[in-house]
């Protein structure tokens, strides 16, 4: 029990991660029920400003429309975005540096070619390239943050399996003739998921910046569905006049972005025996 409360469990970094992000997706959450008429354009009640109505705690935007009740639905669409982006990009990345760096040959030399031109192409041209031939939209977002990010996964698993390919527990299943995907399974997959955890947590928060530069951008979400992206657009003409159209969904991102990466290096260091540190 005494072990439990070390600081490496009860950091500082856990505390204020671990509660923003657990407010934040909670809220985002009960949005639905919460707010039902997020999208009910008042003209009367425009540009109110925050603090001044009950009704309009954080105020209203051009059109009336609340932006509290805005800036919790749209963090559904950034969540969504950030969480199934990430999700992707470690199903195929996994798959393919396991692949690389397992069998080795030429697999390996396909796998990591590939990866090294992706890597060559700037983020921007090919979010460019990708929306000019599909077209902007929730899906093809996510689709466009899988393509531009499974290199990531593929290149540090396939770091970690070749580190872990001949060590001593792998060599004695190779020899009783336990067959290369039960290795893989039981063996190789659970000594290298916690690297990876560690950079799906990163890449969440950093996945949902991308899609708010984006949006803000006209390069990602529809403009007709609630994001933090698209209300910082929405927004940019009216800083002088009504700051907190934009200014409450930035500190939105700032803090959702925040508490992913607090939790994200809480993990690193909990999980990286050599990084841990004793009292």
């Amino acid at each position: 029990m005494t072990a439990f409360f070390q600081s490496r469990y009860w950091s500082l970094e856990f505390i204020l991660g671990a509660g923003l992000t657990t407010f934040i997706v909670i809220g985002v959450l009960l949005s639905r029920w919460l707010f039902p008429d997020v999208g009910a354009i008042d003209l009367m009640a425009r540009l109110v400003p925050p603090f001044e109505r009950p009704d309009h705690i954080l105020g209203t935007d051009p059109l009336g429309r609340d932006v509290m009740a805005r800036i919790f639905v749209g963090g559904w669409i950034s969540l969504k975005v950030g969480f199934l982006s990430v999700l992707g990009s470690v199903v195929i990345g996994v798959l393919m540096g396991v692949i690389a760096g397992y069998y080795r040959g030429v697999w390996d030399i396909i796998v990591m070619r590939f990866a090294d031109v992706q890597l060559a192409l700037p983020f921007i041209l090919l979010a460019i390239t990708i929306i000019a031939i599909v077209g902007g939209s929730l899906t093809n977002t996510i689709i466009l943050l899988i393509v531009s990010q499974w290199v990531q996964y593929a290149r540090l698993v396939r770091a970690q399996v070749l580190a872990l390919r001949d060590r001593e527990f792998v060599l004695a299943a190779r020899a009783i003739g336990v067959k290369n995907r039960n290795i893989i399974m039981s063996h190789l997959l659970p000594n290298l998921m916690g690297p990876v955890v560690v950079l799906m947590t990163l890449n969440v928060a950093n996945n949902i910046l991308l899609e708010s530069s984006l949006t803000f951008l006209g390069l990602g979400v529809d403009p007709t569905i609630p994001s933090w992206g698209g209300m910082l657009a929405d927004g940019r003409t009216y800083l002088q006049t009504a700051w907190w159209v934009s200014v409450f969904p930035g500190i939105a991102i700032l803090l959702t972005v925040l508490g992913l990466n607090l939790l994200g290096d809480w993990l690193r260091d909990t999980l990286d025996p050599t990084g841990r540190t004793q009292r």
